[in-house]
């Protein structure tokens, strides 16, 4: 019987017949799937990227430690995704560490720093064994006025006026005198306490001639990474925040700052 080429089904010439395009049901178990894989691997790869960021965290916050002598571990925090490929080039892009009663060493009057919070730039490793080195550092070291008191000899609170801190003073001869200082960073990452006047009347002679012994040297900052210089430094209700930038700046165990 004579068939009409109408009546035949598309051949190709490897003598397949065509199927026609997915049923809609078909389509959308097949976009499902995909993206279910899409997905899978995302969270995958998310997964391992979060794996070596805390890696890189712990790492940090154990050479911290060892290097500034503290006696819990600082918290740690890598920003940017992936941190893998920022670990292959050797950088991390930015670093927040936060550390807790770091110690002062050799001074005579030892003023440990309660609280530092650094913002690091562009961290990586140097040659040297235990070493990193930052292109840029922001931080803030806050210093209580319990510790500040403990170094200074005497009793610390902040003043009424900004940029100032009250000392209530014992007298040689007893009694109690009241002054306020004005507080400014010196070279040499050091606080200077200047300008007093008491809070009520005039200072004695023996008063002031305690406070020049007491305040005749400025009182410097032990333990700080190589690199930080004081900037500032902004009495609050409860201590002082000491701010320090700095470029180029080195971690290492052992600073010729501690």
């Amino acid at each position: 019987m004579h068939r009409s080429s109408y009546d035949t089904e598309p051949a190709y010439g490897d003598g397949s017949a065509y199927a026609g395009p997915p049923l809609p049901g078909r389509r959308r178990r097949l976009v499902i799937a995909v993206a279910a894989s899409l997905a899978a691997l995302v969270v995958t790869a998310v997964g391992v990227d979060r794996f070596a960021a805390g890696h890189a965290e712990s790492r940090t916050a154990r050479a911290f430690q060892d290097g500034m002598d503290t006696p819990n571990r600082p918290s740690v925090h890598v920003s940017g995704f992936p941190v893998l490929t920022q670990l292959a080039s050797g950088t991390l892009r930015h670093v927040d560490i936060t550390a807790h009663d770091i110690p002062a060493h050799g001074s005579a009057r030892p003023l440990p720093i309660t609280r530092l919070t650094i913002g690091v730039d562009d961290l990586k490793a140097s040659g040297d064994a235990g070493e990193a080195r930052a292109r840029a550092v922001d931080a803030t070291a806050f210093l209580s006025y319990g510790d500040l008191s403990d170094a200074l000899g005497l009793r610390l609170s902040q003043d009424s006026e900004p940029g100032r801190v009250r000392a209530a003073v014992d007298l040689p001869l007893g009694g109690e005198v009241t002054v306020s200082a004005a507080v400014s960073a010196v070279s040499g990452n050091r606080i200077s306490f200047t300008d007093f006047h008491a809070a009520d009347g005039a200072l004695s002679g023996p008063a002031q001639a305690l406070l020049g012994s007491i305040f005749a040297d400025p009182i410097p900052l032990r333990n700080i990474p190589d690199g930080l210089r004081l900037r500032s430094l902004t009495p609050t209700a409860s201590g002082v925040d000491a701010h320090f930038t700095g470029r180029t700046v080195t971690f290492r165990p052992d600073s010729p700052n501690a």
